[in-house]
């Protein structure tokens, strides 16, 4: 959806060279990793990723920035699904913990808010290998940004 757009500068003052088609929806960075939001609803969502060549770090297990970005992305849409479309919020403070390496195959993100108050939402996203094996536990804290008016 986003191919075209995928090597256009982002320029100071410009608005974002894309509109997401709904709320809860991959961003160009999401689409070029091959993410796809599998359910989000209730504090929870699941999302998976294809684990390709250009994902790999230099002995050929999935980078740690790609299982990151997945791990995120997941929380991300878990928290969306709780909050009004249009909401502003952000990641604060994150954390991974390896369980066991990915290698191959499609990686499953499970992500759940685990705590809301006024301000931050805390919660942790399982990544899983194809053959069901929890490889890492990500935990973050976002931000809400206050309603403007």
């Amino acid at each position: 959806m986003f191919e075209a757009i995928y090597d256009k500068p982002v320029k100071q003052g410009e608005e974002p060279p894309f509109q997401l088609p709904a709320w809860i929806a991959t961003a160009p960075f999401e689409e070029f990793l091959g993410m796809t939001v599998e359910s989000a609803e209730g504090g929870k969502a699941v999302l998976t990723m294809p684990f390709k060549a250009a994902l790999c770090q230099g002995k050929g297990l999935m980078h740690g920035g790609a299982v990151v970005s997945l791990a995120d992305t997941a929380l991300a849409m878990a928290i969306k699904s709780l909050l009004p479309a249009g909401s502003d919020f952000v990641t604060t403070k994150l954390g991974l913990e390896f369980h066991a390496p990915i290698r191959w195959g499609t990686v499953r993100a499970e992500a759940r808010v685990i705590q809301q108050d006024e301000r931050d939402i805390e919660g942790v996203t399982e990544l899983l290998t194809e053959e069901g094996v929890k490889a890492a536990t990500f935990r973050a804290t976002f931000r809400i940004r206050p309603s403007r008016l």
